[in-house]
């Protein structure tokens, strides 16, 4: 009981102290706010760094590349997309697993409704504000519209350095590319065409995503924790247009986070179809069937081969998966 009481006078010592501290030593942010505006703008100074440079170059071309090869390849492979949720099912027939999240007033997993899909549903935009330096003032609610929206990544490797083609620096080629059609004639490739194909398009991710998380450790870049906007820059803007939060007394403000390859470069993890599997992949067995991202697993049914590191997620040596048998 001794020690205890000893103990307890101690805690209540320390706590006593450290309410002292923090009432006398309190931070007046008003004031460091200015010192550290001062400081990002001296540190941006510093930007671009001449070594990364070749790096957003190889990004910029890894990402016409893999737009061109994934438009081509979705001339031959049918992409489906729900008509209610993003799910996304590459084959001539969707599959009947009922993970269909629908409409706010739609009865949640529900089989999906196919509809004939895009290139969007497979390259999934992510777009963000156009800034001329990285030490441009935060963008405040009322300046939405002074700024241009362009893709995260081309504003990513813009900040780096990199320099655009004249035809490919102006705003109205960035929102034609999801309209862009690949090569003309493609249905009438062999196998063989479509495999170079294939294989120049897996590699165009992996080179795509691999220079973008070579960019993030140098150059910051924020997403919001509770939506999908992207910002480029050391710290987030002001717009509000945060939908979870549109009724809330904060009216709308995003809460950024650090971003990562994901945030800039959505995988769009899609059901993976393999040789053991039924020819339609059916709800009971939606344990057993595996899962690859859009674009590998539309490059693999061209005849590319899939890199070792997906294979634990498309269960590739995994047990078919099983039907319910009506009796």
């Amino acid at each position: 009981m001794a020690l205890r009481g000893k103990l307890r006078h101690f805690l209540l010592d320390e706590v006593s102290s450290f309410a002292m501290c923090a009432r006398f030593y309190s931070v007046d942010f008003k004031k460091l706010r200015p010192m550290i505006l001062k400081r990002i703008e001296n540190r941006a100074k510093e930007y671009p760094i001449n070594s990364m440079i070749p790096v957003a170059q190889e990004v910029l071309w890894a990402r016409s590349l893999l737009i061109q090869g994934v438009a081509t390849l979705m001339n031959v492979f049918p992409v489906l997309a729900c008509k209610f949720c993003p799910e996304v099912h590459i084959g001539e027939q969707g599959h009947l697993i009922q993970t269909c999240r629908g409409y706010k007033r739609r009865s949640k997993n529900q089989v999906h409704e196919w509809i004939s899909g895009s290139l969007n549903d497979i390259l999934v935009p992510v777009e963000a504000f156009h800034q001329q330096k990285m030490s441009q003032g935060v963008i405040k609610h009322q300046q939405r519209f002074d700024f241009d929206r362009i893709p995260a990544v081309i504003e990513l490797c813009l900040q780096a350095g990199a320099h655009l083609d004249e035809e490919n620096s102006s705003s109205s080629s960035w929102k034609s590319e999801s309209t862009f059609s690949g090569v003309e004639g493609a249905k009438s490739l062999s196998s063989e065409e479509l495999m170079f194909i294939a294989t120049g398009t897996l590699r165009a991710w992996e080179l795509l995503r691999s220079g973008i998380k070579r960019l993030l450790l140098v150059y910051p870049a924020k997403v919001c924790k509770y939506c999908s906007e992207v910002h480029i820059g050391p710290s987030g803007h002001k717009v509000r247009h945060c939908g979870v939060f549109k009724y809330e007394s904060w009216r709308g403000c995003h809460f950024w986070k650090k971003a990562e390859v994901d945030d800039l470069v959505p995988p769009k993890i899609v059901w993976r179809k393999r040789p053991q599997d039924p020819p339609v992949l059916v709800n009971e067995g939606r344990d057993f069937y595996g899962h690859a991202p859009a674009v590998v697993d539309l490059c693999t049914k061209a005849g590319a081969v899939a890199p070792a590191k997906y294979h634990c997620m498309m269960k590739v040596q995994g047990l078919p998966g099983r039907t319910r048998v009506k009796s």
